[in-house]
This record gives C-alpha cells, sequence and structure tokens, in this order.
C-alpha cells in the first residue's frame, strides 16, 4: 500500500472501475432538483441526471462537499497512509478547494496537501490518475506535486456549449450576449483562464468549434508528442465516440479517452456540449 494516498472530488468524473484499481479516493460535490439533493455519482447516475434535466425547467442547482465530509475521509486515510494529495476542481468556479483546505488544517494525524487543478471534468481526473500511478510506485508527496504542476504546462482544454441558456441561466452570460447569440447560432469555445471559464473564440456553428478545437489539438500532437486526450459530451455518445475514432487514427501514438460531463458540470454547461482536452504525457 502507498504511504502517499490520493483523493480527489467527483467532478474528475473518474469511473468507479478507474478509481479502484488506482486507489483513488473520491469525495462528491452535491446537485439539487429543488429540495431534493443528491450526491454526485454515489446518489444520482449521469444518465439520471439528464433525464431529471427535460423533466423540470428549473435549472438544478449545485453545492461544494461539507467540510466534515472531507475531515471523514481524511481521518480513515490517515489509518494507513502518511500523507495526502487532493486534486480538486477549479478554485475559480467551486469552494470545494477552499473547504479541502480547511479539512486538512483539521486533521492532525497526516499531512494534507490539496493540488488546485485550475480546471475540471476528466482534465483534472488525469492529475488525479499521474499522481496515484506514482503513489502506487512509492513516490512521496513532494515528487508528485512537482510533477503536477510540470503538467499543468502543458494542459488544454475547451469545451463547446450547445445551448447558450444554460450559460446564461447559470450567471455566466448576459442577456444581451444571449440574444445575440442565439440569433447568430453562436457556439462559444470555451477554456479555463486564471481558474474560470471564459470564452476563447467566438464561432459560428458547432461544425466550426470543433475544427478549431482540433486545430489547437493538432498544433501540439503534430510532432509526434505521445498525449493523453479526453473526449468529453453531455449526454452525446455517439458524437464523442465519432471524434474519439477520428482522433485515434489521427495521432496513433496517443491514447483518446471518452468521458462526460456529469451532473454538477452538466448543470451549468447544459446537455449537448462537448469538449476536447490533452495533456503532455501517458498514463500508460
Amino acid at each position: 500500500m502507498s504511504k502517499t494516498a490520493i483523493v480527489t472530488d467527483s467532478t474528475a468524473y473518474i469511473p468507479k472501475d478507474m478509481r479502484e484499481q488506482h486507489h483513488i479516493t473520491m469525495v462528491p460535490l452535491n446537485v439539487a432538483f429543488g429540495n431534493e439533493s443528491y450526491k454526485e455519482e454515489w446518489e444520482i447516475t449521469t444518465d439520471d441526471f439528464y433525464k431529471k434535466m427535460k423533466e423540470t425547467e428549473e435549472l438544478p442547482t449545485t453545492s461544494q462537499p461539507s467540510i466534515g465530509l472531507f475531515e471523514e475521509t481524511f481521518q480513515k486515510l490517515a489509518d494507513t497512509h502518511d500523507e495526502i494529495i487532493v486534486v480538486t476542481l477549479s478554485s475559480g468556479i467551486s469552494g470545494t478547494h477552499q473547504t479541502a483546505v480547511a479539512a486538512g488544517n483539521m486533521t492532525g494525524d497526516v499531512d494534507v496537501h490539496v493540488f488546485d487543478s485550475e480546471i475540471s471534468c476528466l482534465i483534472q481526473g488525469f492529475y488525479a490518475l499521474h499522481a496515484a500511478k506514482m503513489a502506487n510506485e512509492g513516490e512521496n508527496a513532494r515528487k508528485i506535486l512537482d510533477h503536477l504542476y510540470d503538467l499543468k504546462k502543458s494542459t488544454r482544454a475547451y469545451f463547446m456549449a450547445d445551448d447558450l441558456n444554460h450559460l446564461h441561466r447559470g450567471g455566466r452570460l448576459n442577456g444581451a450576449q444571449l440574444l445575440v447569440g442565439s440569433l447568430l447560432q453562436i457556439k462559444p469555445v470555451l477554456h479555463f483562464e486564471n481558474k474560470v471559464i471564459v470564452p476563447y473564440e467566438k464561432v459560428r456553428t458547432e461544425k466550426k468549434a470543433l475544427a478549431r478545437i482540433c486545430k489547437l489539438l493538432h498544433e501540439d500532437a503534430q510532432d509526434g508528442t505521445p498525449l493523453d486526450i479526453a473526449v468529453i459530451h453531455a449526454n452525446r455518445p455517439d458524437k464523442a465516440e465519432k471524434i474519439a475514432a477520428d482522433l485515434r487514427e489521427k495521432y496513433p501514438n496517443s491514447t483518446v479517452y471518452i468521458s462526460y460531463f456529469g451532473p454538477v458540470i452538466g448543470t451549468h454547461l447544459g446537455e449537448g456540449s462537448l469538449g476536447i482536452g490533452w495533456v503532455k504525457s501517458h498514463l500508460t
């Protein structure tokens, strides 16, 4: 058993079997429909979430894990580990990072290091998977964290929201931008900058948005550098499969994963959204 435990939150969307294989502990965020609150990945599946989204006009709300849940998780891991690394979604879009830091400061039996991924979804998950691989090989927390900070230099991710209404209702887009965007069928390409989600470019169609993202990917992949690539979708598995198949054919040296926008992130991006992210390093 590794002396360094790896923890991440549910928005990394690492499948359960992969978490278990790599000994990664997951702490869930919450999504609520009215007065009904669910722990993401534990109490509501992504499929059930999108079904509920179709059945309600009111946008769900999201919230971070409680400090008590983090503290309880750390205390359990302290029985068998000397150090804990926690990989959280970006501190610019959630208080999860700060809550994990506070819980770590309350846990006296083990050293807790909280790493701000400054991103989310499986790209965040890549950090946790890299950390787990090193931890399982016996590396200490300091060396693992140095590697994670180095990975940030080559991490890229771009998203496309299918429906601007979700961004507007979630406070990401003002009314004038919504009206103009809807009339012109703009599909904004989004990315994380300084820990928050901001527009990268405004593109007229989904086809052009995806082509632009793929061009950005090609700039990093064209020299044959092996990449870990994630194709991320919000209830569009067929489209994600097609994109992934094209990328696998084009970049045989890279590993392409298919992932999803789960309930918490899906609440803000909306069904139909797509994203592609990558990092210049191989997990395998």
